[in-house]
This record gives structure tokens, C-alpha cells and sequence, in this order.
């Protein structure tokens, strides 16, 4: 008896197509890009910049480590759109009257490609979200009431 036959034989033919159509099929999946990012009292970024592939699935997690109350030093995470300046955004959401309970108004969204919730201190979120098609650099900030200034960093789209 062949190879062939003795996997036939000792696997069945409808359970071999089974594992034949499962192996191609991982092959044609891709996985996520999993990325975790944390902000804290410092009013920093553990990660400042971090790259994903055009097109991908991405899955980031955002976590406030801090220990101040949220009124006074909550944390979010918003991706801009190619070609916005996180310190302009920033600037610009500040004279939409940005605050501690809305640090994101909803006329600056159309700036934004994700954005997690504002989060206190031990909170996480996570957000999925398409990285853009087009290859490019993304600015991502903290628009809590003037952390534009210090918590930036980038999103290369390859």
C-alpha cells in the first residue's frame, strides 16, 4: 500500500479533503495586527510609533496606567487621518471647546480614522479598525484638555 492510500485509508477521504481545504485556507488568512499602547500620569505614550500593513486588520488596545482620577488626567487614543498634524488637531479641538468630560467633539471626527473612549485610571479599550489602503504616516494624540502637546506619536501604514 502506497503513502497515498495509507493516508486515505487511515484518515478517510471526506476528513483528508477536510484537512487539505483547512491547510489552504490558512494560507489565505491573515491575521491581525495586535498592538497594545499605554498612557500615563507623565502624560506619555509607552509606544511612540509603531507600523502596520496597508489594508490589514488592526486591533489596538489602549490602556490607562495612571493613578489620577479621570477628571483630572483621564487618557484616549485617536488615530488622525494622513496629513493631520496631531498638535493642530489638538490645537483645533481645544477651540471646539474640548473638556475633560468631551474630549473629542464630534465636529473634529471627520479628522479621525479611530479613536478609543476616555478612560480612567486602570481602564482599557479596544478598538478594531481597516489601516488605510494608501501607504503613509498617521498621528495619533491624547486629546484630553492640552495632552496634544506631549502624548503624539505615529502610525506608518506600509
Amino acid at each position: 500500500m502506497g503513502l497515498n492510500h495509507l493516508i486515505i485509508y487511515r484518515y478517510g477521504m471526506k476528513n483528508l479533503i477536510a484537512i487539505a481545504a483547512f491547510g489552504l485556507t490558512g494560507l489565505f488568512l491573515h491575521a491581525d495586527q495586535k498592538i497594545t499602547i499605554s498612557g500615563n500620569d507623565l502624560m506619555q505614550f509607552d509606544i511612540k510609533e509603531f507600523s502596520v500593513s496597508a489594508g490589514e486588520k488592526v486591533v489596538l488596545e489602549f490602556k490607562n496606567t495612571g493613578n489620577l482620577p479621570k477628571i483630572a488626567m483621564g487618557h484616549n487614543l485617536v488615530i488622525l487621518k494622513a496629513g493631520i498634524s496631531g498638535i493642530q488637531f489638538g490645537q483645533k479641538v481645544m477651540g471646539m471647546g474640548a473638556s475633560a468630560t468631551n474630549p473629542l467633539p464630534e465636529a473634529s471626527k471627520e479628522d479621525v480614522l479611530a479613536a478609543t473612549k476616555l478612560l480612567g485610571p486602570g481602564e482599557s479599550d479596544t478598538i478594531t479598525f481597516t489601516a488605510p489602503s494608501e501607504p503613509g504616516v498617521h498621528q495619533y494624540v491624547c486629546t484630553f484638555p492640552g495632552h496634544f502637546a506631549m502624548m503624539r506619536g505615529n502610525m506608518t501604514v506600509k
